[in-house]
């Protein structure tokens, strides 16, 4: 298995970017990105590795630990932005939800909470 540093090679170079790049997209200098990627180098946070990630487009899994894909499936979403709700109902109803205006969203919320299936 490759180490971290030659893995954050493979996809900053996958990606087409170069060191310099890669800084600029991360706000950091060129000489960390090459200490991560040196064999005797320091490994960057896990919060740079997730940054890492989506810069380079790559798996966080992949890139954190050798294992999995490093390319993204077509239908990949972020973890932050990835719902956990099989319901097609229910999916629907948040899609519907977060797309409409706040005085909506207090009177949907209030009628739930008005029949007791929901309560903060």
């Amino acid at each position: 298995m490759a180490s971290l540093g030659i893995r954050i090679r493979k996809a900053r170079l996958q990606k087409r970017m170069t060191q310099n790049d890669l800084a600029a997209a991360l706000k950091i200098s060129r000489s960390a990105v090459g200490n991560w990627e040196s064999p005797t180098g320091i490994s960057p946070s896990s919060a740079r590795l997730i940054a890492i990630a989506l810069a380079t487009e790559v798996s966080y899994e992949w890139l954190a630990t050798g294992r999995g894909e490093p390319s993204l499936s077509l239908d990949w979403t972020p973890a932050a932005d990835a719902e956990l709700v099989d319901d097609p109902v229910e999916q629907q109803l948040l899609h519907a939800f977060r797309h409409s205006r706040s005085s909506t969203r207090k009177m949907v919320l209030q009628m739930l909470e008005a029949q007791g299936t929901y309560r903060v």
